[in-house]
């Protein structure tokens, strides 16, 4: 009878009414569960939440924000037949993001090989040396045609189901025509470097507008498909009480920034990849013998140097990873004192800890004159980077408004 009345007591209206229909299960855990809590809808709420008390952690981010969608109102599921099927087209849709990042990996390291380019590049190679140029291009073009039929096959299957709900259809519709369009890219960008270099004394690459073109178009289908699987897995955020909502509304107003600056600064590095400015000026913090480098405004009309001029768009690069680095590090300052969701505190330290080790990784990267594995694991980072960004927006995110009406105004952590 007691936990009864505790249990009611949490719920409590602020206009004094109670209300068990509009509530949210996931917001408060039973004390003392008694027989009012083994009914069949007591177990059909609580089963996959622990005992005893709420525990703030990030583990329970995802699972606070899957039992609040049976508060369905005003919230538009993206896969219908149940959890189950919302659980399966999940796994297959981070299964093809991280499918996706690995080719973005494999892609860093391909490029970083020798070229097979032979009479300015490697004139006089093995077969052997060639055979390793030829597989590594092989294996990434198969690899992403591997992605394809992986991508393909389960969708055309959940579209029989019928768990996938028009919008998602055509979301993801979308993203596999990006994905399709990405290997004419990929095939445009190799093309630039068979082409014959200006000078006899310039080295053979390919086009960094289209390198740039190439790896954006990588992370935009990466961040669709991580972005999507978020969607289904997690309709709502974790939202325990009014007071964390308006503590994950502040947050978003910094977080969204702070990710356009993140993003910003992968395609200029991947600009600083198509014009190999990654070997030259090898000095931190001063590049050679000075902060600014002469001739960083030598090319005309002047946008040219912010693309094509070795030394501005390594400047560049360098200037916004500092500042990238700096407005996380503001990011976490800024809420640290906020009533927020122990996940997303979480989350917000693990961002900056994340472009700590970015900034440390590209600086060594440069030291050391970009060796494969640091290059690989530099631009492997940075789609880390803008992962948690993304996790960080979708949870702060606003909830429906039923969820909101449903919410205490401060959440029972004890």
């Amino acid at each position: 009878m007691f936990g009864r009345l505790a249990f009611l007591k949490r719920i409590k209206a602020p206009n004094g009414i109670y209300n068990l229909r509009k509530t949210t299960p996931s917001m408060v855990l039973p004390e003392q569960p008694t027989g009012f809590f083994a009914s069949q809808i007591a177990t059909k709420y609580f089963r996959s939440l622990p005992k005893g008390r709420y525990v703030p952690s990030f583990r329970n981010l995802s699972t606070a924000a899957s039992t609040s969608v049976d508060c369905r109102e005003g919230v538009k599921l993206l896969v219908t037949g149940g959890s189950h099927a919302q659980k399966m087209v999940g796994i297959w849709l981070f299964g093809s993001a991280a499918w996706v990042f690995s080719m973005v990996v494999l892609g860093g390291v391909t490029r970083l090989t020798p070229s097979p380019e032979y009479k300015r590049v490697n004139k006089g190679m093995s077969i052997e040396d060639f055979k390793f140029i030829y597989w590594m291009e092989y294996a990434h073009r198969m690899w992403g045609r591997a992605l394809g039929l992986m991508f393909a096959l389960p969708f055309s299957y959940f579209l029989r189901k019928g768990y996938i709900t028009l919008g998602l259809g055509l979301r993801l519709s979308a993203l596999f025509a990006l994905g399709a369009g990405q290997g004419l890219i990929g095939w445009w960008m190799v093309k630039s470097g068979l082409e014959e270099p200006a000078s006899e004394y310039a080295q053979p690459r390919v086009s960094p507008y289209r390198l740039a073109a190439h790896l954006t178009s990588a992370f935009a289908i990466y961040c669709g498909l991580f972005w999507t699987g978020l969607n289904v897995v997690m309709p709502e955020p974790p939202a325990e009480s009014v007071a964390w909502v308006r503590g994950a509304a502040k947050v978003k107003r910094l977080a969204l920034p702070v990710s356009l600056l993140v993003a910003i600064t992968a395609v200029s590095g991947a600009f600083v990849a198509g014009n190999d400015a990654g070997h030259a000026y090898n000095t931190f913090p001063k590049m050679g013998d000075t902060w600014i480098p002469e001739g960083v405004f030598d090319m005309k009309p002047l946008i040219r140097n912010f693309f094509e001029n070795t030394s501005t768009v390594q400047l560049d690069h360098r200037i916004l990873a500092t500042v990238t680095l700096i407005s996380i590090g503001t990011l976490w300052w800024s809420t640290r004192k906020l009533d927020i969701h122990p996940a997303v505190k979480s989350l917000i330290g693990s961002t900056v800890g994340m472009a700590s080790l970015q900034v440390t990784l590209g600086i060594s990267t440069l030291l050391s004159y970009v060796p494969v594995s640091l290059g690989s694991a530099h631009q492997a980072g940075a789609l880390t980077l803008l992962t948690l960004m993304m996790l960080l927006n979708h949870t702060v995110r606003r909830p429906s408004m039923s969820l909101l009406k449903s919410l205490p105004q401060v959440a029972k952590t004890t």
